[in-house]
Formats: structure tokens, C-alpha cells, sequence
């Protein structure tokens, strides 16, 4: 693994162990944020808890595993799409910067905003790499046209030796009689 992936990793979970941590342990300090989040969603998905304090929570527990397999590059990358997943709502709830009335409010939630989704955006690429390793896509594909080369020269290996073979029979069978 490369020096950028054994320093960025850590780097990129921080914030989601952190915060997951303080989600986990004191739900009651973002659940009025959560709430107009949780609820349409808890109707739609069956996943999600009813209590806001427990999707809360819920979130919060993902993004610490999340982080903690991110961070030690155990399960890379579903790790890293899970947190991405929990960002959103997470972004969605806290950062509502079109929703503030005071200019500087709207100033500083709209940084938030961004910031969650450039760490969105890293988490997508943490995601999609492979670690200079083949992904399994391309493992596929590289298979599966291997297998087409060696089902061309089977076919023709076995045109080439039918003529011949055919021949021979022929003149066996002659010479039998």
C-alpha cells in the first residue's frame, strides 16, 4: 500500500470516528437537526429506526466502524461507501444553509455544506480504489477474454486437425477392407 494510502485513510476517517462517537454517545445533541430527516425517511425505509435518537445513533455506529475499517484499510472500500451513505443524511440535516435566515449563519452552514460534500467526494474515490490492484470488474473481463482466445484457437486448432484426420480415416478405412 502506498505512503498517500497509509497517511490519507486515517486522515479522511477522523472526522467520521470523532463524530460518530459523539452521535453514539449523546444523540440528544443532534436529534432536533435529524428530525426532519429521520422522519420522512423512517416512513419510506423499514431499516431505519422510528425514535430519531436511534437513527441517530444507528448513523453514528456506522460511521465509527466505518472509520475505524477505512482508517486501517480493513474492507477499504465498502467501509468508505458506507460513511458516504451516513453522510448524507448527516449533511442533509445539520447544514440546511438555504433554509437560514441571518446572513452570517447562512455563510458559515454553507461552508459546512461544502465541506461534507468534499468529504463526500473523497469517500466516493476511497470507494473506487482498488489500491493499485486489479479491480474485480476488470479481473472479468480480463477472464473472460482470456476464455475467448482459448475457445478461438481450440476452434481452429480443431479445424486444422479435422482435415487431416479425416483423410486418414478414410485411407484406414480403405486399407481394412
Amino acid at each position: 500500500m502506498s505512503l498517500l494510502r497509509v497517511l490519507g485513510r486515517p486522515m479522511l476517517a477522523s472526522m467520521f470516528i470523532a463524530g460518530g462517537l459523539d452521535s453514539v454517545r449523546h444523540p440528544d445533541r443532534v436529534s432536533p437537526l435529524a428530525e426532519p430527516v429521520v422522519r420522512p425517511v423512517a416512513g419510506r425505509v423499514s431499516l431505519v429506526p422510528d425514535r430519531t435518537e436511534d437513527s441517530v445513533r444507528l448513523n453514528g455506529a456506522v460511521q465509527v466502524v466505518g472509520g475505524l475499517l477505512l482508517a486501517t484499510g480493513r474492507l477499504s472500500r465498502p467501509a468508505a461507501l458506507a460513511v458516504a451513505l451516513t453522510l448524507v443524511p448527516t449533511t442533509l440535516a445539520a447544514h440546511r444553509f438555504w433554509e437560514e435566515e441571518d446572513a452570517d449563519q447562512k455563510a458559515q452552514q454553507r461552508i459546512h455544506f461544502l465541506k461534507n460534500l468534499s468529504m463526500l467526494g473523497g469517500l466516493l474515490i476511497a470507494a473506487d480504489d482498488t489500491g493499485s490492484a486489479p479491480s474485480m470488474l476488470w479481473r472479468g473481463r480480463h477472464a473472460a477474454r482470456g476464455l475467448g482466445r482459448d475457445a478461438r484457437v481450440a476452434r481452429r486448432a480443431f479445424k486444422a486437425g479435422a482435415g487431416p484426420g479425416a483423410v486418414a480415416g478414410r485411407a484406414r478405412a480403405k486399407l481394412s477392407h
